[in-house]
C-alpha cells in the first residue's frame, strides 16, 4: 500500500499519453477516448501494488507460524475473507466513499490532511492531534515505500527457487541487482518505459484472470467462498488463529491508499472504471482459483501462485511477475520523490536538490539524496529479512495503521467540511475504523518480527519533521523579536535617503517579518539602494495548487518600493523568476537581467536555552547547514544572487 502523494504531471508521464498542463478535471477527459487512455494509465500507476499482491498473500495465510489447518473449512474461509475484503475495504470504503474527500481535485493523505484541517477552526482543539494523524500516515509512508519494492520483487524472484531448489542461493543476489538496477534508471526519467506500464499490467491482470479461471474449472466447489458466512464461520471457528492470520489477510490489500492518493492524476471516473472492470474481477478470479488449487493439491501451499499452471509456466510467470514488480516499485519510488517535494513545500523538510528530468514534464523529478538513501535501506531490508515471508510481518502495520489515518481524516471531513448527520459519520468511518482496528491490531503480534521496522522508520520520520517545523518556528520567532518594522524603517529611511544605483533589488522576506536581514546587511556594507527594491514573501498554502491569477499580489510602498506575495500550493513548482513575470499584469514589470536577489543564510546557533531538546536543536541545525540552497530551490539564476549571512540563536 502506497499512500503516495505524486504530482499529476508526474503521473501523466509515466502513462505516457498525456502532455503537460493544468490537473485533469471530468471536463477535460469527458470524451470516450480520454477516459479509455486513462483508465488503462490507472491501471498501471494505480494498481501495481495491490496487483501484485496475489505472489505471495495465500502463501502466507497459511505459513506455519499462523497455525491455520490448510483444509476445505479453512480454505473457503480465508478465500472469503479476501474477497469480501476487496469488496468492502476497496469498493466501498475507497472507490465509493474516500474517492469523494477530493481536495480541490488532489488526493492522498496530506491532501487529506489539509482538507481535514481546513473543516475544523485554525484554533481548534483537533488542530493539532489532526497535523499529527496526517503526518504520521505520510511518516509511515517512508517505511511502506521501502518495503513495497524489496517484498515486491523478491516475492517475484523467488520463483526460481520453485523451479529449482538449486537457484535458492542466487534469489537475494538477483533481487538486490534487480533493485539497484531500478535506482539506477532513476535519474534517467520514466518518460519512455512509462507509457508500457499500463499495457504491462493489463497482461499481468489478464494472465492473474486466465490463472484463475482455469482452477476454478477443475474445483468450482470453490465459488461457496462468495457467500459471506464462510469469512463469518472462519472466525467463529478458529478465533485467537483467525485473529492472528488477519495479519496476512491484510496483505490482499496492499495498495489501496493509492486508489485516493492518485485521484488528481486522473480522475474518480477512470480509476473507478480500472477496479470494477479489471482489476477487481482479475483479484478476485485469481484468489479463487489458488483457493481451488489448494482445494485439489494441498502440498502447492509451498507457493502457490507459481503453481497454479504447473511446471512449464513457472518461467515465463517470474518474467512477467519481475516486471509487474518492477512496475509497482517504480511508482512507489516516484511516490517517495513527491511526498518528500510536498513536505518540503508545507515546511515539514530541509529544502533538497531535485531535478527534473524531462524537459517536456516538469512534474518528473528526481532526488538523488532520497533515492539513494532509499536503495541502502531497501538493499538492508532484502537482505536482512532474506525473503518475502520475513518482510510480510514488516508489511503489515504500514498498511493497516496508514488505512487508520485515513479512516479518521476522513470522519472530520464529512462531519464538519460535508456537514452529514453525526450518528451517519460515526455509522460510515465507525464501521471501516473497526475493520482497520482489527486488521492493525493482528499485526501488532508481528511487532518482534519484522513489524517494528516501518515503525522505527516511521517514527524517525516524525521526528524528522517535527523537528524541521518546530525549529523553523523558533527561527521565525527569534527573528520577529529582533525584527525593524518595514513601514517605519522605510519612513525613516527617506527621510535622508541613501544613494540610489540602477536595477532592481529583490530581497526575500519571511511571512510577517519585518526588514530583510540582508537589505540591512546591504545598506550597512554597500551603502546604497536600488532605484526598484521589491520584498519578496512565500506563502504556502494547504492546497495542492495555487491559481496562476492568484500568484502573485503586489503592493506598491512608495519611493519605488514594492512588496510582493507569492503564493504555492503543495503541488505548484517554486519558480520565482515566472511569478516576478506573472507581476506584469499588475503593472510591475522587471527584467531578470537587470535584478539581483539578495538571500541571507541563516547559521542556527544551538543554546541551552532552546525550545527544544538539545539534540533536536543540533539536529536541526544540521539540516539547516545541509539544506538546499534557497536560489536554487526557487530557480532565482545563480549569476543574480547575492547572498549574505547571519547568526540567530534558537
Amino acid at each position: 500500500m502506497r499512500p503516495r502523494i505524486v504530482s499529476i504531471r508526474q503521473a501523466q508521464c509515466a502513462a505516457g499519453q498525456l502532455r503537460p498542463g493544468p490537473a485533469l478535471t471530468t471536463q477535460s477527459s469527458s470524451s470516450a477516448s480520454s477516459i479509455r487512455t486513462l483508465t488503462i494509465a490507472a491501471i498501471g500507476i494505480v494498481y501495481g501494488d495491490i496487483g501484485t499482491s496475489p505472489l505471495y498473500t495465500m502463501k502466507e495465510v497459511f505459513s506455519a507460524e499462523h497455525g491455520i489447518a490448510l483444509n476445505q473449512a479453512n480454505l473457503l474461509g480465508v478465500v472469503s475473507l479476501i474477497v469480501w475484503g476487496l469488496t468492502i475495504i476497496v469498493s466501498l470504503k475507497y472507490v465509493t466513499l474516500i474517492l469523494r474527500a477530493d481536495n480541490r481535485g488532489e488526493g492522498g493523505v496530506m491532501s487529506l490532511m489539509a482538507l481535514a484541517l481546513e473543516s475544523v477552526t485554525a484554533k481548534s482543539r483537533w488542530t493539532t492531534p489532526l497535523m499529527l494523524v496526517g503526518l504520521a500516515g505520510a511518516a509511515l509512508f517512508y517505511g511502506d515505500g521501502v518495503i513495497t519494492p524489496a517484498i515486491s520483487v523478491l516475492s517475484a524472484i523467488e520463483g526460481l527457487e520453485v523451479a529449482t531448489p538449486a537457484m535458492k542461493p542466487y534469489v537475494v543476489p538477483l533481487t538486490v541487482a534487480v533493485l539497484v538496477g531500478l535506482y539506477l534508471l532513476q535519474s534517467k526519467g520514466t518518460g519512455g518505459i512509462g507509457r508500457w506500464f499500463g499495457p504491462v499490467i493489463i497482461v499481468w491482470f489478464a494472465a492473474l484472470a486466465g490463472m484463475g479461471v482455469v482452477n476454478i474449472a477443475q474445483r468450482p466447489d470453490i465459488l461457496a467462498a462468495l457467500n459471506p458466512w464462510h469469512a463469518i464461520d472462519f472466525l467463529l471457528r478458529n478465533r485467537w488463529l483467525a485473529f492472528v492470520s488477519l495479519g496476512a489477510v491484510v496483505l490482499a490489500f496492499t495498495g489501496a491508499e493509492a486508489l485516493y492518493a492518485d485521484m488528481g492524476h486522473f480522475g474518480k471516473r477512470p480509476i473507478r472504471l480500472a477496479w470494477f472492470m479489471v482489476v477487481f474481477p482479475a483479484l478476485a478470479l485469481n484468489y479463487l482459483g489458488q483457493g481451488a488449487l489448494l482445494l485439489a493439491r494441498p502440498e502447492a501451499i509451498a507457493n502457490p501462485f507459481y503453481a497454479q499452471l504447473g511446471a512449464w509456466s513457472i518461467y515465463p510467470l517470474v518474467a512477467l511477475s519481475t516486471v509487474a514488480t518492477v512496475i509497482a516499485s517504480q511508482a512507489t519510488i516516484s511516490g517517495t520523490f513527491s511526498v518528500t517535494q510536498q513536505a518540503i513545500a508545507l515546511g515539514f523538510l530541509p529544502r533538497m536538490r531535485v531535478l527534473y528530468t524531462s524537459q517536456q514534464e516538469m512534474g518528473q523529478i528526481y532526488i538523488p539524496v532520497v533515492n539513494w538513501l532509499q536503495l541502502i535501506v531497501v538493499i538492508l531490508v532484502v537482505v536482512g529479512f532474506g525473503s518475502s515471508s520475513g518482510i510480510a510481518s514488516a508489511y503489515g502495520i504500514a498498511v493497516t495503521a496508514t488505512m487508520m489515518t485515513t479512516t479518521v481524516l476522513t470522519f472530520f471531513v464529512i462531519r464538519y467540511r460535508w456537514k452529514y448527520n453525526l450518528f451517519l459519520c460515526w455509522a460510515a468511518t465507525g464501521f471501516f475504523l473497526l475493520i482497520d482496528v482489527a486488521f492493525f491490531s493482528a499485526n501488532t503480534l508481528k511487532i518482534l518480527h519484522g513489524g517494528w521496522f516501518p515503525l522505527l522508520l516511521g517514527g524517525c520520520m516524525m521526528t524528522v519533521m517535527l523537528t524541521w517545523k518546530r525549529g523553523r518556528a523558533l527561527l521565525f520567532g527569534s527573528l520577529q523579536r529582533h525584527a525593524i518594522p518595514l513601514g517605519d524603517f522605510l519612513q525613516s529611511l527617506f527621510v535622508a535617503p541613501p544613494a540610489r544605483v540602477e536595477g532592481t533589488a529583490v530581497f526575500f522576506r519571511a511571512e510577517g517579518d519585518g526588514v530583510p536581514h540582508a537589505m540591512l546587511h546591504n545598506l550597512a556594507h554597500n551603502k546604497v539602494l536600488h532605484e526598484r527594491t521589491l520584498f519578496l514573501t512565500v506563502y504556502n498554502r494547504d492546497v495542492p495548487r495555487v491559481p496562476l491569477a492568484e500568484r502573485v499580489t503586489v503592493t506598491p510602498l512608495g519611493h519605488q518600493c514594492f512588496q510582493v506575495d507569492v503564493r504555492y500550493g503543495f503541488n505548484d513548482e517554486r519558480d520565482i523568476p515566472q511569478a516576478l513575470a506573472l507581476c506584469a499584469e499588475q503593472g510591475l514589470e522587471t527584467e531578470i537581467m537587470a535584478t539581483s536577489f539578495f538571500i541571507a543564510r541563516q547559521n542556527i546557533l544551538s543554546t541551552a536555552a532552546g525550545g527544544m531538546a538539545r539534540w533536536r536543536e543540533s539536529l536541526f541545525a544540521a539540516m539547516s547547514r545541509n539544506a538546499r540552497d534557497a536560489a536554487d530551490y526557487y530557480r532565482v539564476p545563480a549569476n543574480r544572487v547575492i547572498e549574505l549571512g547571519t547568526q540567530v540563536e534558537i
